[in-house]
C-alpha cells in the first residue's frame, strides 16, 4: 500500500504543476499544443526517474557537503541523453521544445525530489516516486496543451477538429493564454479537491 501511495501522490495530492506549483517555466512555455506537453513531460519523466534511481543508489557514497553539485551532475547527464536522443529520433519535436530540453537540468521538480526523497530512500522507492511525479507532470502539461490547442487552434495533437472558417481564440496559442489556462485549471482542481474533502468528512 505504501508503494501505491508513493506513486499516486504525484498524480493529484502532490502534483508538481497543480499542487506544488513548481516547474512552471516549461509548463507555460511549451504547452501550446498537446503533443508538446506529452513530449516535454515524457522527457522530464525519464530524467526524473533515472536521476532518482542513481542518486538513491549513491546516497551513502555522496558526501553531504557536495550533494547538490553531485545531484546536478547526475541530472545534467540524463538531460543530455534525452536532448541527444530526441534530436536524433524526434527532430521536429526537439526543434519545437528547443532550449527547454537541456534546461530540464534546472527544473525545480528534479532537484526537489533528489533532495527531499531520492537521497533519503531506497532505490525502488525513489524509482516509484520519480515515475509518479513524472507522470503527474506529464498529464498536467498534456491537459494544459490540450485546452490551449483546442481553444487556440481548433485542433488536437495536430489534427484539425473545426473548419478553417470557424472562430478560435488566438490568445490561447500565445504566452498569455498559458497563464489563463493554468489559472482556470488550478481553480477547477481546487474546487474538486474541496468537494472531495467535504465528501470524505461527511462519509
Amino acid at each position: 500500500m505504501g508503494i501505491v501511495k508513493e506513486f499516486v501522490k504525484g498524480l493529484w495530492n502532490d502534483n508538481p504543476t497543480f499542487r506544488l506549483q513548481i516547474g512552471l517555466c516549461p509548463t507555460l512555455a511549451v504547452t501550446s499544443s498537446a503533443l508538446n506537453g506529452v513530449g516535454m513531460g515524457a522527457a522530464t519523466t525519464f530524467v526524473l526517474m533515472c536521476s532518482s534511481i542513481l542518486i538513491s543508489a549513491l546516497r551513502n557514497v555522496i558526501p553531504s557537503k557536495v550533494r547538490i553539485p553531485c545531484f546536478i551532475v547526475v541530472i545534467a547527464t540524463f538531460s543530455t541523453v534525452v536532448d541527444l536522443v530526441m534530436n536524433a529520433l524526434l527532430p521536429d519535436l526537439h526543434r519545437v521544445l528547443g532550449i527547454f530540453i537541456p534546461l530540464i537540468v534546472v527544473n525545480c521538480i528534479l532537484m526537489g525530489r533528489a533532495e527531499a526523497f531520492a537521497s533519503k530512500r531506497p532505490v525502488f522507492d525513489a524509482a516509484i516516486d520519480g515515475l509518479g511525479m513524472g507522470i503527474g507532470f506529464t498529464w498536467a502539461l498534456t491537459l494544459i496543451g490540450t485546452v490551449r490547442e483546442l481553444l487556440g487552434a481548433g485542433s488536437l495533437f495536430g489534427y484539425k477538429l473545426v473548419s478553417d472558417t470557424a472562430a478560435t481564440f488566438g490568445i490561447f496559442s500565445v504566452a498569455p493564454g498559458a497563464f489563463i489556462t493554468v489559472g482556470f485549471l488550478l481553480a477547477a482542481m481546487n474546487m474538486i479537491s474541496t468537494r472531495l474533502r467535504k465528501t470524505s468528512k461527511e462519509a
